[in-house]
C-alpha cells in the first residue's frame, strides 16, 4: 500500500489530497472552482514549507482491529488534534498546526504493533481509541523530518476487515457521518487519510457552536459505505467533499469521501 507524491520523505498514505484552511467566511469551497483546494494544479500552496501529519494505527499481529473502528478513530483523531489547545493561540502546537494548514494537506497512515507501538507512543501526540481500533496522531512534520521513532514504521500492512457488516445507511443522526464512495476500491490505510480530511471538512465548515457541540459530546460520527443510489444523492448535495489527487490506487479527481454533519437539535 505504499503511496508517495514525488516529493521527499518517507512514503505515505493518500499524502496529496488536499482540504483547505478556512480563512473565508463561507467555509472551505467544495467544488472544483478557483478556490478549490481540491484543484490539481501547483497552486500557491505549493511555495509554503510543506509538512504532512502522521496517524499511527496499532496492529497486533493476533489482536487487529476491525476495519471500521480503525476508520473512525483515524476520523476522531484528526479532529481531537486540531480542536486541542496546544494546537492554537500560543500552544506548543499551534506554529507547525498553521504551517501544516497553509500548505498541501498532507496526511500519513502508518502502523505499528508491539515495541514500535510503545516507542511511538512516547512521541508528543495523542491517541484515540475507539471499538478495537487505537490510532495515535503527532503533530505535523516537514516531509524529510520524520522522528526516527515513526520513520521507520511500515506503511504496507495496513488492510483490515470488518468481522461482522457495519451499519448501512440507517445511522444515528446525532453523529456525523462520512461516506465512503460504493464504487471505490482503496486499501485500509488510504481510507483512514481520506476519512481523515473529510472529517477535518467537516470541522472547518461548522460554526463554532456546532464545533463546541460536537466537541462536548466527544465527536461523535460513523464512517459507513455508502449505497450506490445514496452516493449519488450526496455528492449532489452540496457537503464537503474530498476528491483524490490521484497519485495511487485510483484515478485523478476521484470523489472518496462527503461527510455530513449531525443533525441539530
Amino acid at each position: 500500500m505504499n503511496s508517495t507524491d514525488g516529493t521527499a520523505g518517507p512514503p505515505g498514505t493518500d499524502s496529496n489530497d488536499r482540504p483547505d484552511r478556512p480563512d473565508r467566511s463561507d467555509g472551505p469551497d467544495r467544488s472544483d472552482g478557483p478556490g478549490s483546494p481540491f484543484r490539481q494544479e501547483p497552486t500557491s500552496r505549493d511555495e509554503a514549507p510543506q509538512f504532512v501529519l502522521p496517524l499511527v494505527v496499532r496492529i497486533e499481529k493476533t489482536d487487529p482491529p476491525s476495519r471500521t473502528d480503525a476508520l473512525e478513530a483515524a476520523a476522531r483523531a484528526v479532529l481531537v488534534i486540531l480542536s486541542d489547545e496546544r494546537s492554537s493561540g500560543d500552544g506548543e502546537w499551534a506554529r507547525v498546526m498553521r504551517d501544516w494548514q497553509d500548505a498541501r494537506i498532507r496526511k500519513v497512515v502508518r502502523r505499528a504493533r508491539g515495541a514500535e507501538w510503545r516507542k511511538a507512543s512516547t512521541l508528543p501526540g495523542i491517541t484515540v481509541t475507539g471499538g478495537t481500533a487505537e490510532v495515535r496522531v503527532f503533530p505535523p512534520v516537514t516531509l524529510d523530518g520524520w522522528p526516527k521513532e515513526l520513520a521507520k514504521l511500515q506503511v504496507s500492512g495496513t488492510e483490515l476487515e470488518d468481522p461482522d457488516e457495519p451499519p448501512g445507511d440507517g445511522v444515528d443522526p446525532r453523529s456525523a457521518r462520512i461516506w465512503l464512495n460504493p464504487d471505490l476500491r482503496m486499501s485500509t490505510g488510504k481510507e483512514m487519510a481520506q476519512v481523515g480530511h473529510g472529517a477535518q471538512l467537516l470541522w472547518w465548515d461548522m460554526d463554532e457552536t456546532e464545533r463546541t457541540a460536537w466537541r462536548a459530546a466527544g465527536f461523535p460520527l460513523v464512517v459507513r459505505t455508502a449505497q450506490p443510489g445514496r452516493w449519488a444523492e450526496l455528492t449532489a448535495g452540496g457537503l464537503p467533499t474530498v476528491r483524490d489527487a490521484g497519485f495511487t490506487e485510483i484515478a485523478p479527481g476521484s470523489v472518496t469521501v462527503v461527510a455530513d454533519r449531525p443533525d441539530r437539535g
